[in-house]
């Protein structure tokens, strides 16, 4: 009895750690953290070899320049590369996997090879800023822009100047932003004169002080003028398109019609009815784009010699800077599922409905 008495007290327990641990990991939020996890793991890792499965490699690219650009000889180019790059390239992957792992993991992206002595997160800090300036300044005008316009749009969908708007907007949604930046730079820099290219390169002139001065705020939008005005471009159709959708869809619920048989005023009911419902499904869309405000800069600041993070992945690039390439990428893979996973906070927040499907 005392045998089959403890047996049967075992069970339970061990029911009980399982029902405990599978309930844990069935609640929506904690799904998505693991998942989140998961994903940044993953991401990590595929970069982290496809890095080092692209044709040359750091010492070969340095060698190459050193001949080409000095007269050396292979020899003494090897030499000399050899005692710059504190990089094993011949100890197996698995022990350069995990010795980057273990670096992460104690915080450090580990120092750029192009820049001896240099930390990677120091380079990412120098460079991160403008990119984050530009695009995030042109993400908020178009959204804004497109959301207005949008709105605009669906009230006035018979109206005869509706299919010009509605078809540049599907015009400008369909074109890549760098072919949209190569045309401004063209027409407006070179056939038209109208902006001074030359001087608007870089991140602010030469010799200006930072400061919260109407002469360095006015400056630094002077220089971002071009890659700002190409993302508004490339996105606030898109933005239009889709509030002029979400509108008309919402004017055609029972609860705007049953406001309207109310009597209350139409400038009431966009506010309080239509225009916050509406809202709803590119409030999260926009959450997801914040996420490709890092990574969506490559072409465009190359095009308009623009120094964000983009300009200094693509140098990264060409270098075989591998430190380098992996925490610009990390940064980007990061930015990208923290914003997915704000957006699936908010709208479970937003719409219980979605935590019950998620498992809770």
């Amino acid at each position: 009895m005392n045998e089959s008495t403890t047996a049967n007290k075992t069970i339970p327990k061990q029911e009980s750690l399982g029902y405990w641990l599978k309930k844990i990991y069935s609640n929506f939020w904690v799904q998505k953290l693991a998942r989140t996890a998961f994903t940044i793991w993953f991401v990590t890792t595929i970069i982290f070899l496809l890095v080092r499965l692209m044709p040359s490699n750091p010492i070969e690219v340095y060698i190459n320049e050193l001949i080409l650009q000095y007269g050396l000889t292979y020899d003494e180019a090897r030499d000399q590369a050899a005692s710059l790059f504190a990089l094993d390239l011949h100890s197996p992957m698995y022990v350069q996997y995990f010795d980057y792992l273990n670096s992460l993991l104690h915080g450090s992206l580990g120092t750029s090879l192009r820049s001896p002595g240099t930390p990677v997160t120091s380079i990412i800090l120098k460079y991160l800023p403008w990119t984050l300036f530009s695009v995030g300044i042109g993400l908020l005008i178009s959204f804004t822009v497109g959301v207005a316009i949008g709105m605009v749009t669906a009230y006035q969908r018979d109206s005869w100047w509706e299919p010009l708007v509605s078809g540049m907007a599907s015009v400008l949604s369909s074109i890549p932003s760098y072919i949209i930046g190569i045309v401004l730079l063209v027409v407006l820099g070179i056939y038209l004169e109208v902006i001074p290219v030359n001087e608007m390169r870089g991140s602010m002139t030469p010799g200006m002080q930072p400061g919260f001065t109407w002469e360095f705020i006015s400056d630094i939008f002077f220089h971002a003028f071009l890659p700002i005005a190409t993302y508004v471009l490339a996105t606030s159709g898109n933005w239009l398109l889709t509030m002029k959708s979400s509108t008309m869809s919402t004017l055609g619920e029972d609860y705007v019609t049953v406001a309207r048989a109310r009597g209350l005023t139409e400038g009431r009911i966009i506010t309080a009815y239509v225009g916050r419902n509406a809202m709803l499904p590119l409030v999260t869309q926009l959450l997801i784009s914040l996420g490709f405000v890092v990574g969506g800069s490559i072409l465009i600041e190359n095009i308009f010699v623009y120094p964000g993070i983009g300009f200094r992945l693509l140098q990264s690039l060409n270098t075989r800077d591998y430190p380098l390439m992996q925490g610009i990428f990390l940064i980007i893979t990061v930015s990208v599922v923290i914003s997915n996973l704000l957006a699936d906070f908010i709208y479970g927040w937003l719409d219980p409905r979605v935590r019950v499907a998620g498992g809770e």
